[in-house]
């Protein structure tokens, strides 16, 4: 986690891998990975891990896999696969040579699960798998032996081979270790660690039709690997005796640790891959890269920044205990790297047209307009003034409000980096709505400057009347409640925010934003910053993508849908 915020106090896993270091443990060696699941494209709580466990091992001089723990073919998909190489490079990490699978070890998990059976550790169990779960009992019912707990070595053997061999249709058999039904840890009662799964699997084809449970494949591919520190959320903490039983019976010698950090839990998402897949799947969003999606994907493509992200882990810290982040905290990270990034350019969204009476007719100037306030080295622009200008429709009131020091109808404003202009008259339609304004300049104000003892309270962004027009999406938070899935007896997507995305095909954007190359960044002035999207945009007509706001606009009351 290199971001410039990097000041805090160690969080207690960086406190354990400096321990171990200055303790010559493992002989001194700093080894994590990063482990997930091709099955779903990786989400914001992703890449709070994929930060931890990189971040830790550039810091502690280390090396950090990426394996893919691939023991499911049912869910899994070369495209997932490819996703989660895309995101991981994206952020800023890489793992040179050390790109693994679990199914690269397939052969020796198979081994390894021959040997539990040998040292009568393991037995082929023919219960199904929903008698299997009614035996284990809970956390109140103690667990029942399975009628088939006592095979014989042999027997066990056999079975397990010709499971391996294809004998038996899905469910017939699973292989389970032999542990403790009576332990108080339901997770220690004899748990499956191979099932039978006649299923295309994205790597090995159909070489196997038994497949490894993740507990059982996952402990094994650290210790395979040589990993030092493995590091998940804090829902495996009460799994940890298991990974730990399973490594101590088959791994002699050095052997990887577990330890588990609070997972990232930000308020109006949902975390869910299923919840996620549900959504792209029905088609409540575009798609895994809908820039509402809290997928790194979704977030690339509305314009966050890797460093962005980056900051955010830092900023939110690493934990023992669950709490919930507020998505505030998400985006003030990427305003604050977009504020010192983005070139400032004038976008108007909603186009209210504007006539200079007394501006030359046919006379057209070019002004000069500095691309940020505090950074010079971004140099300047060009842009085009003349008689007829757009200003937002709303920056107009004809019966102004109290406290409104825009446009009305006698009042000055100034227009950034061009003049004054005055409303002298308001043009209407038959229906009475607002269509023009007739408005007068002060030649002397040029640049937007105020002369001596001048007092204008209001500036306006605009764009010329030459202004091409552009297609902008205006995004939201997807959800419209803190917590969308805390209710369990209610559907998630009931509480899908209706506002979430305004597509706008009508606005317009001052010239230079017409040749804006895919992924180019901007701070539209007064309105927020925008991305040129990299999947529709097209030469000559960028579709600008809003990333966020200025400023924290999300109220309460927007958050009730009032």
């Amino acid at each position: 986690m290199t971001t410039s915020n990097e000041t805090q106090a160690r969080n207690f896993l960086q406190e354990i891998v400096a321990e171990d270091k200055q303790a010559g443990k493992y002989g001194g060696r700093v080894h994590t990975r990063f482990p997930p699941e091709p099955n779903g494209y990786l989400h914001i709580g992703h890449a709070k891990s994929i930060c931890i466990n990189f971040g830790l091992a550039q810091q502690y001089g280390g090396k950090c896999n990426l394996r893919l723990d691939d023991t499911n073919p049912l869910t899994e998909d070369t495209d997932y696969v490819e996703s989660i190489q895309r995101d991981v490079r994206w952020l800023g990490f890489d793992w040179d040579d050390r790109k693994f699978f679990a199914s690269d070890y397939f052969e020796k998990l198979y081994a390894f699960a021959e040997q539990l059976i040998r040292q009568g550790q393991a037995y082929v169990c023919s219960l199904t798998a929903d008698e299997i779960s009614e035996w284990r009992g809970d956390f109140t019912t103690p667990g029942r032996d399975s009628p088939y707990r006592n095979r014989t070595v042999e027997e066990n053997l056999d079975l397990f081979r010709r499971m391996r061999a294809g004998e038996f249709p899905d469910g017939k058999h699973t292989l389970r270790a032999k542990i403790d039904m009576a332990s108080p840890n339901p997770v220690l009662r004899d748990p499956p660690i191979y099932r039978i799964r006649h299923a295309h699997h994205h790597r090995t084809g159909d070489t196997w039709c038994i497949y490894p449970l993740y507990d059982f494949a996952h402990c094994l591919s650290d210790s395979i690997e040589g990993i030092t520190h493995s590091i998940c959320t804090l829902e495996f903490e009460n799994r940890r005796p298991l990974y730990d039983w399973i490594v101590d019976a088959l791994i002699k010698g050095e052997r990887p640790h577990q330890y588990e950090f609070a997972r990232l839990k930000l308020t109006y998402t949902v975390m869910s891959k299923r919840k996620l897949l549900q959504m792209v799947s029905d088609k409540s969003v575009s798609g895994w890269d809908d820039p509402r999606m809290l997928t790194i994907s979704g977030l690339r493509r509305r314009g966050f920044t890797p460093e962005s992200l980056r900051d955010f882990a830092t900023r939110i810290g690493v934990s023992k205990s669950d709490s919930w982040i507020d998505m505030g905290v998400l985006e003030l990270s990427i305003r604050e790297d977009l504020n010192e990034r983005a070139p400032r350019a004038m976008a108007v969204l909603r186009p209210l047209k504007v006539v200079v009476t007394n501006y030359p007719e046919g006379q057209t100037e070019m002004l000069e307009v500095a691309n940020h306030p505090q950074k010079p080295e971004l140099g300047t622009r060009q842009v085009p003034f003349s008689r007829e200008l757009f200003i937002e429709a709303d920056d107009f009131q004809e019966v102004p409000q109290k406290g409104f020091f825009r446009l009305a109808p006698g009042k000055e404003v100034r227009l950034r980096s061009a003049y004054f202009i005055k409303c002298e008259e308001v043009i209407k339609d038959a229906a009475g709505n607002v269509t023009e304004l007739r408005c007068t300049y002060d030649p002397a104000t040029r640049g937007g400057d105020s002369p001596e003892g001048r007092k204008v309270k209001g500036t306006l962004h605009w764009v010329p009347g030459t202004a091409p027009t552009a297609e902008v999406r205006l995004y939201d938070r997807l959800f419209s409640v803190e917590h969308p899935d805390k209710d369990k007896d209610r559907d998630f997507k009931e509480f899908l925010n209706p506002n979430s995305l305004e597509v706008i095909t009508t606005a317009r954007v001052e010239p230079m934003l017409a040749q804006a190359a895919p992924e180019s960044r901007f701070q539209f002035e007064r309105l927020g910053y925008f991305y040129a999207d990299p999947k529709d945009s097209t030469a000559g007509r960028p579709v600008f993508n809003r990333t966020v706001t200025l400023k924290d606009s999300w109220t309460k009351e927007q958050a009730k849908g009032k």
